[in-house]
């Protein structure tokens, strides 16, 4: 049949592009756009390059304030994230949390879907093979040429459902502000 749904685990490991290899690509596309190399952009694309999942322009001005002196503020870490995602660098995930997310755009080897719990607000990454091919499959009977998708499954993580997760999952890996 295939591989069953898996949600990635958290463990520091960015699979696919290194982190630095996005942090290079991120550094030459802001350079031949005219932007100069700044502290806070620096650390944001370091922050972003170790990234597994979304993240919101909150979670990464603290995660930004708790490993840099001084912080970024919210406002150049806004103007960062329009100027990567203008490059087509980083890209917003709508996860329906009224809070907007964004995470790296990398190969086609990191791509995934969300899992959100509609409770505590936990996101975590998944992919699965077989939603892969049956989304193709499909992309070739609609009068659409499907570019891209994303898909946000939301229910109860099995800490806020009390029962044990029915597929292996990953540690929690964000929680709504």
């Amino acid at each position: 049949m295939g591989a069953p749904a898996q949600a990635s685990e958290d463990s520091g490991k960015v699979v696919g592009m290194s982190a630095q290899a996005w942090i290079q690509r991120a550094e030459q596309a802001l350079a031949a756009n005219g932007r100069k190399r700044g502290g806070a952009r620096g650390a944001l694309l370091a922050l972003l390059g170790e990234q597994r999942c979304a993240l919101t322009a909150i979670e990464i001005e603290d995660a930004l304030r708790a490993t840099r002196a001084g912080g970024v503020s919210r406002a150049s870490v806004y103007r960062v994230l329009d100027e990567l995602e203008q490059l087509g660098l980083v890209q917003r995930v709508e996860t329906g949390q009224a809070m907007v997310r964004y995470e790296r755009v990398s190969g086609a080897d990191e791509h995934h879907h969300h899992l959100v719990c509609e409770q505590c607000g936990d996101v975590r990454p998944f992919s699965d093979a077989l939603l892969e091919r049956a989304i193709s499959s499909l992309s070739e009977r609609v009068p659409l040429a499907v570019s891209e998708h994303e898909i946000v499954l939301r229910g109860a993580c099995p800490d806020c459902s009390g029962e044990p997760a029915a597929r292996p999952t990953g540690s929690k890996t964000r929680r709504r502000e």
